[in-house]
């Protein structure tokens, strides 16, 4: 029977390729990055606790962020805080603007998964893989259901969760929080 590489393996193996893994292992036996960060980032099942919410726990206002993300186009090579300022635009509420190093240091404070909610903004505020990402950072929507949605490669992408935490945190911790502090919960 062929062994399937997990997301989880496929992610370790190119950071060990590119050399961005560090020699040795948290204290949870996690290899690490070069930066110090996790190299996997586990995120509980819907449901369960320390779980990040459930689409179905959303509120309508939190379930139209997400029908509007499934609507706006791509916003074009390295714009992904250009695509969640569109969303955030065409759900009425202003225009919002900033790099997604911005949207990180104004609005994403949390770190604890239990807190992460529906239509949340999800940012880092540098990533190794481009000259843009080391600058400007990466940023996404929590869409709910373990699956981010960003803007990425000219075009909009659902991802895993813990994929999207794992491949983006690997410089520094992701963080969450509600763009303009608009709690629509």
């Amino acid at each position: 029977m062929e062994h399937r590489v997990s997301p989880r393996e496929r992610l370790i193996e190119e950071l060990e390729h590119k050399r961005m893994l560090e020699q040795g292992c948290s204290a949870d036996g996690e290899p690490l990055t070069k930066w110090g960060q996790p190299v996997w980032r586990p995120v509980p099942p819907c449901g369960e606790t320390g779980a990040p919410q459930a689409a179905m726990d959303a509120s309508t206002m939190q379930k139209r962020v997400v029908e509007i993300a499934y609507s706006v186009p791509q916003s074009g090579d390295n714009a992904c805080a250009a695509w969640v300022e569109a969303v955030w635009a065409w759900m009425g509420f202003g225009h919002i603007c900033g790099h997604a190093f911005d949207l990180y240091e104004r609005y994403c404070a949390s770190i604890n998964l239990a807190e992460l909610k529906v239509g949340m903004v999800v940012a880092v505020p540098e990533v190794p893989y481009s000259a843009n990402g080391l600058r400007y950072g990466h940023v996404g929507l929590y869409a709910g259901d373990n699956t981010m949605m960003d803007c990425a490669a000219s075009e909009v992408r659902r991802v895993p969760l813990d994929l999207w935490l794992s491949t983006y945190g690997i410089m520094r911790e992701p963080r969450w929080g509600w763009l303009a502090h608009l709690d629509l919960s």
